[in-house]
């Protein structure tokens, strides 16, 4: 490990009890998505302590923010992304908290060094990834076109290279008819209940004729109010997803017609709406990923504890990595397998077994970025390896 290097992980330990009281904070205070004020406040504050230029709202979006750091020396553009939403009722339970505060640490490590090397860090803080992810109009709007990588690392139970996520579309089906009395003049009545039933019997009927890789899944969240009134507006959502962009559009048109014909075969009228945002397939370029696992064992984990990338369903960042060379890494911070979205991993996540393992994502990306600073050739592979992905 390079003397520049040994020094940016010395100034990540020498803010480690400063990182880890913030993220402390955020895990106690969970936020909605779009709705992280107190996170958000915190992050930009600690940006600017140091040296950080902040600039905020991006795009219209309150808590979202942008700060950066540019040395007098040119170099590559480094974007590190920030998350930190919670979940609905159960709070930090995906370990956001986490996330941020690697992405910012590693950002304030490479700060050290950066006047020396040369470069740009850009960090973006990115509201509700759960939900309406910002990295999709962040990445719309090209604020990743200029940047030559982007990094973050994701907390679990094991050490994991980027892997893929599939595209994502998330679709409401609303079904308006007539309400009637179900006994006494049950043919004056048209059923939106009937039309989101046989819009989830034709849906469960497509399945067969899938990919493996495709999921469909939905909820009814409006059934009607009686059961002796036939129920004049029903609907009901959906997560539709596929591999890729390209093949996911073809699907989510296909069970839109499934709806359509629901609504004809009923006499309903159907209004049809995306409820959260689309996300596009995570595509991770190989060569900074490899740069990353390489950092982990001189981090002093072993190889064996490094294992494949797997699917971990939809996530925003699949749309930076469209933009530019992109990974999504999984740091272990708990010792137990509990999986994300549990109750079980949210208590751990706020343990300093957890919080030891935020700082030493925060070194690993730190010290990827680092190599990117510095070793041209690297920075060639990636963009070439990037360039032949996006034909």
């Amino acid at each position: 490990m390079t003397h520049t290097k040994t020094q940016i992980l010395t100034v990540i330990d020498q803010y480690a009890s400063r990182f880890k009281e913030i993220s402390s904070y955020i895990g106690a205070n969970p936020e909605l998505g779009n709705e992280e004020y107190l996170a958000s406040a915190r992050l930009k504050e600690e940006l600017a302590y140091h040296g950080f230029s902040v600039e905020a709202p991006v795009l219209g979006l309150d808590t979202a923010f942008i700060g950066t750091y540019a040395a007098s020396k040119p170099g590559p553009t480094i974007a590190l992304l920030c998350e930190y939403d919670a979940l609905p009722e159960i709070g930090h339970a995906c370990g956001h908290h986490l996330i941020c505060m690697m992405s910012l640490g590693a950002a304030v490590g490479l700060k050290s060094i950066l006047d020396e090397v040369g470069g740009t860090l850009k960090v973006f803080g990115t509201p509700a990834e759960e939900t309406r992810g910002a990295k999709v109009p962040m990445a719309e709007a090209g604020l990743f076109d200029d940047c030559d990588v982007a990094l973050m690392a994701h907390p679990y139970y094991a050490y994991e290279k980027s892997g893929s996520s599939l595209a994502i579309d998330a679709v409401q089906f609303e079904f308006h008819g007539k309400s009637s009395h179900a006994a006494a003049s049950p043919h004056e009545g048209i059923n939106a209940l009937d039309a989101v039933i046989q819009t989830f019997n034709g849906i469960n009927a497509f399945r067969q004729q899938v990919k493996s890789t495709v999921r469909i899944h939905g909820v009814i969240n409006s059934g009607g109010q009686a059961a002796n009134i036939i129920p004049d507006y029903a609907s009901a959502q959906f997560y539709v997803r596929a591999s890729t962009r390209k093949e996911l559009d073809i699907l989510t048109q296909r069970v839109i017609q499934i709806a359509e014909g629901s609504a004809l075969q009923t006499g309903c009228r159907l209004v049809t709406s995306n409820y959260e945002t689309s996300y596009d397939e995570m595509v991770t370029n190989e060569s900074l990923s490899a740069a990353f696992s390489a950092n982990l064992l001189e981090l002093g984990i072993s190889q064996e504890e490094i294992v494949s990338g797997n699917d971990h369903g939809s996530m925003d960042i699949g749309n930076v990595s469209l933009r530019c060379p992109a990974i999504h890494p999984y740091i272990r911070v708990v010792d137990e397998v509990h999986t994300l979205h549990s109750i079980e991993f949210r208590d751990l996540a706020l343990q300093e077994r957890a919080l030891d393992g935020m700082i030493l994502g925060a070194k690993a990306i730190a010290a990827t970025a680092y190599d990117v600073l510095t070793q041209p050739g690297l920075l060639q592979t990636i963009q070439t390896e990037f360039k032949q992905a996006s034909r």
